[in-house]
C-alpha cells in the first residue's frame, strides 16, 4: 500500500478536473476505447454527504454489473467498495473539512474511488492500529480491503484527493 505515489503503477492519474462533465450532481459517462466508465458526484451544498455517497456509489455498482451479486464472493467485493466509499467520505467530514467530490471509476479489472477535499491534514493508518480502541480504524480499514492508496495534491491548490484502488470480483 502507497501513500507516496501520486497514483498507483500503470494509472494515468486522476482525471482532469470535468473530465465526466459539468459540475453540478450526480454524472458518469464511459470512454469506450478503453472500456473505463466513470461517474462524478458533487458535494456542494449537500447534506448527510455519508449516505449520499453511499446510495451513489450503489447504484453505480448496479449500472456496472457489480449488483446484484450472483456469489458470495461478488457480494463482498461490492460491500467492500461500498466500505471504502463511506470511510473516505467520513474522513473528509471528520478531518478534512468535509469533501467536494466522489469521483468512481471501473474497468473489468478494477474500480478506483476518489474523494477529494480542502483539507491540509495527511490521511494514514494508525500505527500502530489497536483494534480493540474506538475510533481512528478508518485508513487502516482502507489498507486492507485495497489493492493500492494514495494522495494527489495539487500545487497551488487547496487540498487533496484521496484515492483507493479494489479488484473487481472474480
Amino acid at each position: 500500500m502507497s501513500t507516496t505515489r501520486p497514483f498507483s503503477p500503470g494509472d494515468r492519474g486522476p482525471e482532469p478536473s470535468g473530465a465526466s462533465g459539468a459540475s453540478g450532481g450526480p454524472e458518469s459517462s464511459a470512454e469506450p476505447s478503453v472500456g473505463r466508465q466513470v461517474r462524478r458526484l458533487d458535494f456542494e451544498g449537500q447534506s448527510g454527504v455519508v449516505p449520499l455517497a453511499r446510495d451513489f456509489a450503489r447504484q453505480a455498482l448496479y449500472a456496472w454489473g457489480w449488483l446484484p451479486a450472483a456469489t458470495a464472493d461478488q457480494r463482498a467485493a461490492a460491500e467492500d467498495v461500498l466500505l471504502v466509499v463511506s470511510e473516505l467520505v467520513t474522513n473528509a467530514c471528520l478531518h478534512a473539512e468535509g469533501p467536494a467530490e466522489l469521483w468512481i471509476a471501473c474497468d473489468n479489472k478494477v474500480i478506483r474511488v476518489e474523494v477529494s477535499d480542502r483539507g491540509t491534514g495527511q490521511p494514514a493508518p494508525r500505527t500502530p492500529h489497536r483494534a480493540g480502541r474506538p475510533g481512528g480504524h478508518g485508513m487502516f480499514i482502507v489498507q486492507r480491503l485495497c489493492l493500492d492508496w494514495g494522495v494527489v495534491r495539487t500545487p497551488g491548490v487547496a487540498g487533496k484527493t484521496v484515492w483507493a484502488e479494489l479488484g473487481a470480483p472474480a
